[in-house]
Parts: C-alpha cells; sequence; structure tokens
C-alpha cells in the first residue's frame, strides 16, 4: 500500500510493532488453576475464544477428571505451558475476588504450612463461593412509597397502608407489612396503581461509636496511649493483664479511633467466648456490627464475607475462619485471649489464626493487639525476643482485688462424687454470706470409666483405643473421640454379673452431688451437653446474673468470655492430670485454664477466693502456679522447655499417617524418614504410635522434626511438595507448630 500526495508517492515507514497495542497482542490462551483437590500440583486450562480473561484469584469452572469444579486462577500465560491444555468451561469472574493481601497471603499459607494451593484457597472461600454463587451481597427488599399516590378513598385498606407506610417513613418490609396485618392482595393493589414500589434497602452503614464506655483507670489510659502511638503501621503488641483488669475496654476504645479514621476491624475470639454477651457489649457501643463462627449458614457466612470485602461491615468479630475474610482497609486486628488452643485448625490446612492474624497484619502494615490474661509461651518468648511490644494491666479494673489461691490435699480424704469434706465447708460458708460458687471439671459426662468390679471389665470404645464415657442424661456411653454411642448395659459383657459401676468423676456426677450436698441452692450445669441450645444457655446465664446464692458446676465453657459479679468462690476438683500429661503443652494448658477460671472469682466489690483439690500439693509445677503466679509459672516452663530443646525455642513440625492396618502407615512414614534423613540442621524423632493410636478405626502414626531454626524445617518438609495423596489406604498430613502432640 502507498499513499498518494500530488504526484510524488511515499512508501509508509517500516517500524517496529509496538508490543502494547491490543491489536497486536495475542489474546492469552492458557490459565494456570489451583484446584481444591489434596494435590501439589496447578493445573492448566485453555482460554475458549471470546471468553473474558480472569485476573489471578479470579474464579473459573473447569473440567477435573469425571468432575466440574471451582478453582482459583493464579496466571495467565505462564511461560512453561501444558503443550495440550482441556479447555475451560467458564469465567465466573474476571477479578481478584480476593483482593491482593488475602490472595498473597493464600499462597504464604500454602508455602508455610506445606498444605496445597488449590485446597488453601478452598478453606478461604465460603462454601457458597466454592460452589460457584454468584458474589452478589443479598439485600432485603421494602415497599416503598412513591409520589404518586391516587385518591384512595373508595379503597380504605390501601389508604390505611400508605398511612401505616409514611408513618414508618415512607417504606417498610415485607414481613412488618404482613405483622401489621396488611394482606399481600392488598399490598399488590396499591403497587398496580403506581403508588408502592418495590426495592432494595440500602448498604447498612459501618459501625459508629453510639455510646461511652466507664473512665479508665490510670493504668489503662496508659496503655492505650501506648497502643495508640502504634496506629498506621505494623506494631505488634502483647497485653498481658490480669483477669478482670478490663482488657476488653481498652480494646474499645483502641477500636474507637481506628473506626473514626473510617478504617475497618477484625477482632478474633475463641469459639466458647463468642457469647452473646461479648456481642452486645460490642453492639451497644457501636451499634450494629458483624460475627463469623460456627452457627452461621453457608448463605450467611458468605453474605457476610461479601459485606466484609465491600467495605459495609466496620466491625467484624469472629472465631478462628474470621482472619481469612477480605476487607476493603483492614486498619486493626485484635487477638482475644490469644492463648487459647481454638485458634489451633486441626485438620485440612492446619493453621494458627493467631499467627497468620500476625502474618496479616505485617503484610497490611496495621497494628495487632494481642490479648491475655496467660499469655502463650509462644507469644512471650516474641515479646522477651523483641519482636512484639509487651504491655501489662496488673490491677483490676473498679479496685476488685485478685483472689487468693489455696491448696486442699485431698491424699486420705473420702470424696463425695468429688467434693471432699473441706471443700463442702467452704462452700456452705460462701452460700451462706449470698455469694455463688463456680466448680470447675474439665470432663463433661457423668463418669471416665464404666467396670465390672466382678471381672475388671471396662467399656470401651470398640473403634478407639479409649473408654468409652458414661452419661446419665441421656443416659448411655458416649466415645469423646470419635462420637461412637452405645446402650447401656445392665450386666457385665463379660461376667454376666449385675455388678457394674463407674469410676471416676465428670461434670454430671459433680452435678448430681451438689445438689445432694446443697438441695436447697439452685445449680447450673454448663457444658458442652448443655449449651447446644443458645436458649438454653441464655435462660441459665440470666439466672446466674440474678445474683441470688447458686452453684455453677461446668468444664472450660466457664472460664471465659463471661462475667460472674456475684461468685466469690472458685472450685478446682483436680488439677492433677493436667500437670502429669505426656503432651509437653499439657502443664502451660493446665495453668492457663486455672488462672482464667479462678479469674471468675471476686470481680466485684466482694472478695473472691480460689481452692484447689491435688493429690501432690508439692507437685513443683503446681507450687510455683500458686506461690509465683502465671507469670512465675510462665518463667519456669520457658526454662524446661529451653533445657529440653522445645518449642517455642526449636521449630516443631509433626507428619502424621493413618490407615485401616498398621503397616501401610508406618512403612509410608519409614519411607519420609529416609527422605528427610539428608536435611541439614533437622533432628527426626519416630516414627512412632500416637499417644491415642487408634481412633475411629484407623491406626494412628508421626513422625516428629525439630531444627534449630524455621529455614532448615521447611526446607526439609518441602523435600515432601510431591507426595501427593500418598499410599492407598493411608491418609497423612503434615502440621506446622502443632498445638499438642496427641
Amino acid at each position: 500500500m502507498c499513499y498518494k500526495t500530488g504526484q510524488i508517492y511515499l512508501l509508509p515507514t517500516v517500524t517496529d510493532p509496538d508490543p502494547k497495542d491490543p491489536l497486536l497482542t495475542p489474546p492469552p490462551a492458557v490459565v494456570r488453576v489451583a484446584v481444591p483437590k489434596p494435590l501439589p500440583q496447578l493445573f492448566d486450562y485453555a482460554l475458549p475464544a471470546g471468553a473474558p480473561v480472569p485476573a489471578a484469584g479470579g474464579r473459573v469452572r473447569v473440567p477435573f477428571g469425571r468432575q466440574t469444579l471451582t478453582g482459583i486462577c493464579v496466571a495467565v500465560d505462564p511461560p512453561d505451558p501444558h503443550p495440550d491444555p482441556r479447555p475451560l468451561e467458564r469465567v465466573l469472574d474476571a477479578g481478584n475476588v480476593l483482593g491482593d493481601d488475602l490472595l498473597a497471603l493464600s499462597h504464604w499459607l500454602a508455602d508455610y504450612y506445606h498444605h496445597p494451593l488449590g485446597e488453601t484457597l478452598g478453606t478461604v472461600l465460603p462454601a457458597g463461593a466454592r460452589r460457584g454463587e454468584a458474589l452478589a451481597i443479598r439485600r432485603d427488599t421494602v415497599w416503598r412509597l412513591t409520589d404518586a399516590v391516587p385518591d384512595l378513598d373508595r379503597a380504605p385498606k390501601q389508604q390505611a397502608l400508605v398511612d401505616h407506610l409514611r408513618a414508618a417513613g415512607g417504606a417498610a418490609l415485607p414481613a412488618d407489612l404482613e405483622a401489621a396485618g396488611f394482606s399481600a392482595a392488598v399490598i399488590r393493589g396499591l403497587a398496580a396503581k403506581g403508588a408502592l414500589v418495590r426495592s432494595e434497602t440500602a448498604a447498612p452503614a459501618g459501625a459508629v461509636v453510639r455510646g461511652s464506655g466507664p473512665e479508665l483507670s490510670d493504668e489503662q489510659a496508659q496503655v492505650l496511649k501506648a497502643l495508640s502511638i502504634g496506629l498506621g503501621r505494623f506494631d505488634p503488641v502483647l497485653l498481658e493483664g490480669v483477669t478482670g483488669s478490663g482488657k476488653t475496654e481498652v480494646y474499645l476504645r483502641l477500636i474507637e479511633q481506628v473506626r473514626g479514621a473510617g478504617r475497618q476491624v477484625l477482632v478474633l475470639v475463641p469459639e466458647i467466648a463468642l457469647t452473646p454477651q461479648t456481642l452486645r457489649r460490642f453492639e451497644r457501643r457501636f451499634g450494629a456490627v458483624a460475627a463469623i463462627h460456627s452457627g452461621l449458614t453457608d448463605a450467611q457466612r458468605l453474605d457476610v464475607w461479601l459485606r466484609c470485602r465491600a467495605g459495609e461491615v466496620g466491625i467484624l468479630i469472629g472465631t478462628r475462619s474470621a482472619v481469612l475474610t477480605p476487607f476493603r482497609d483492614l486498619g486493626l486486628i485484635v487477638v482475644d485471649e490469644e492463648h487459647d488452643g481454638s485458634f489451633k485448625q486441626q485438620d485440612g490446612l492446619r493453621y494458627s489464626a493467631r499467627d497468620v492474624a500476625v502474618k496479616r497484619a505485617q503484610g497490611l502494615g496495621i497494628p495487632l493487639l494481642l490479648g491475655s490474661a496467660t499469655p502463650s509461651l509462644e507469644s512471650l518468648h516474641n515479646a522477651a525476643a523483641g519482636r512484639y511490644r509487651h504491655l501489662h494491666l496488673h490491677r483490676r479494673a473498679g479496685g476488685a482485688e485478685m483472689p487468693g489461691f489455696n491448696l486442699i490435699d485431698i491424699r486420705g480424704h473420702t470424696l463425695s462424687e468429688g467434693i471432699s469434706v473441706p471443700l463442702e465447708k467452704i462452700m456452705r460458708r460462701h452460700l451462706d454470706a449470698g455469694g455463688q460458687a463456680l466448680v470447675f471439671l474439665n470432663r463433661r459426662g457423668f463418669a471416665p470409666t464404666y467396670l465390672c468390679a466382678a471381672c475388671g471389665w471396662q467399656a470401651e470404645c470398640p473403634d478407639c483405643d479409649m473408654r468409652m464415657t458414661l452419661h446419665r442424661r441421656p443416659e448411655g456411653l458416649t466415645c469423646h473421640h470419635c462420637g461412637r454411642r452405645a446402650r447401656l448395659p445392665r450386666d457385665c459383657p463379660g461376667c454376666g454379673r449385675p455388678e457394674l459401676m463407674a469410676v471416676g468423676i465428670g461434670t454430671q456426677r459433680t452435678e448430681a452431688g451438689l445438689e445432694a450436698l446443697f438441695p436447697d441452692v439452685p445449680c447450673y450445669r454448663i457444658d458442652r451437653d448443655t449449651t447446644r441450645s443458645h436458649r438454653r444457655l441464655e435462660a441459665q446465664l440470666a439466672a446466674i446474673r440474678g445474683g441470688e446464692p447458686a452453684i455453677l458446676v461446668g468444664t472450660q465453657m466457664l472460664a471465659k468470655g463471661h462475667h460472674f459479679p456475684n461468685v466469690t468462690l472458685v472450685a478446682v476438683i483436680n488439677a492433677d492430670g493436667g500437670f502429669l500429661s505426656a503432651d509437653f503443652r499439657a502443664p502451660e494448658r493446665t495453668a492457663q485454664l486455672i488462672i482464667q477460671v479462678a479469674g471468675r472469682a471476686g470481680r466485684a466489690e466482694r472478695p473472691g477466693e480460689v481452692w484447689i483439690q491435688t493429690y501432690q500439693p508439692d507437685n513443683p509445677t503446681l507450687r510455683s502456679l500458686i506461690d509465683d503466679g502465671y507469670p512465675g509459672f510462665a518463667a519456669r516452663e520457658l526454662e524446661h522447655r529451653r533445657a529440653a530443646g522445645l518449642p517455642p525455642f526449636r521449630p516443631m513440625a509433626l507428619v502424621r499417617a493413618e490407615a485401616a492396618n498398621a503397616e501401610p502407615a508406618q512403612a509410608f512414614l519409614q519411607s519420609v524418614r529416609e527422605r528427610l534423613a539428608a536435611a541439614p540442621g533437622v533432628e527426626l524423632l519416630g516414627p512412632a504410635a500416637a499417644p491415642i493410636p487408634r481412633v475411629a478405626n484407623r491406626l494412628r502414626f508421626q513422625l516428629m522434626l525439630l531444627a534449630d531454626a524455621r529455614a532448615p524445617l521447611h526446607r526439609a518438609l518441602r523435600l515432601l511438595t510431591g507426595e501427593g495423596p500418598g499410599p492407598r489406604g493411608v491418609r497423612w498430613s503434615v502440621d506446622v507448630d502443632p498445638y499438642d502432640t496427641f
């Protein structure tokens, strides 16, 4: 082609094509996808002609074997594409549905916890998003008046509807109109006349400060001032405050500052601490807040997830999985009771929500507040190493005194359903004075053992290497490990004699014993068996807060998230088991539970007491807790961990394997050991049977890895990246920073 100008012919200038010219750039041909399967590989798919190009983080529907799965695009036109990729079925999202920070966090999660990226992303996405549902926020619809209301003199019911709507501000929910007595026919008739239209409600406003809290103590004010300095940057802080010191009020004041700047806040709490009482406290201060917990339906969880992503939620309070929620502008993360074991996921992607919160705050450059009366040894170690700032609240708010700790030596004592005579007298003294008594026993059911006094037969779970627990309400035997239930035999299955007896105590048995000792005092049991109904739990808590003399008996569910101002006595039935466990973390968990439950005593103007029954009053670990408090116990326990070469001084990982038969699981772990034997800087222990060798008819084994630093530990674990699902019949997993070794 040439161009004519007058009599002169000009040839076009030849130049190199512009690689950015969309007309010259070929469309992307291949999309790399992470699928929600336990496979380390990523999979390439051809992008159909005319399909939108997904961004990294967008959902796509892809064929996978005989299935169609929802995967996540992780790259477009990778440098090493599959030579013959299958076409993907559909692009669901052109954009990144996770956001940049959550997508980067997902990659870190997969790398740090050595978990397949596809399954990691599947954990991050709510169930509805994994199924490929549209990511649209559900809005309530309202009937709204228009400006075209006609003369309704001859339609009195429609006129009454108009009057009702005007009194309600011009709009109302359909359910509210139905409750007010307006039929669907009346509503449709008015809409047909153009006086009424159906529309979506506006996006809810973010939380704003509605009320002021109590006056801060000097100590609280100093801590708040120190925390405020770190706003706007990555500033991890460990706030160690005794029970009742007003940590939550400090959280609320700091949240006020972040919300005042228009930024969002994430508050993580343990599952058992996410009580209606906790939510009400935030709602009284900030109005509407959102919550994520195990009780939500899939649709509700997706809706909260989307509203947080859109910036419509100012404050999200949630349990472990809430740390994986997208936000438009997150400005603060608070982890309450940061030591709690429920922040560690025990299957699938075995992440610690506390540790993920640290990483997320670091990536976003925002402050992180870890609060506890009994900080984990890991957090105390990080604070001592200078990785966290360490702030303290040494005194209880409002001038309340800390309870005194006392031991009851029960060697040689006859116990009545776990209660010694000295403890009975102490309880009677507190109840007669108008106080309430909290009796703590971290074992639910009636008795942990049911046996025959004639031949020694024991009720053991046929599927686990554990005894079944006797329950009285409802009556039967239950395995607390696999959930198996069995009817209660009246005669011994071993010898046929009717000499079966319950041995040991659980909350049901202690409750029965207390009701016999104190027949005129109401007794409330709070454990997992009695709190399945939120209505029943709320009724029990309301009765307790009424302030009349009462006895509360229960498990660790009583230890967190509750304020009982009239509890003046806390009794720990038996503290010995946790201090004698084979698990190296058990003493730490036991001490934390004792301190937490003891903190329910004396929280108002009445002084409190804590009495602990023990068969080992000279146990040095228990004595250090009683004599030196939790800080003294923690310092002693940290020295023991250092001497033993255990976390937090040396990072740990467990490779677990289980199978219907022992041989394939053991052989698999032995092959893993041989593969890792040459890894420098890593100590290997095992493989060995797990402390509970059989659960749900699966034989369990584990291989422990210890290292002097995290880098060699992770280099060794990466040698297992291509292992895939493992041999047929063997399920295996990697647990980095395990919460327990069981």
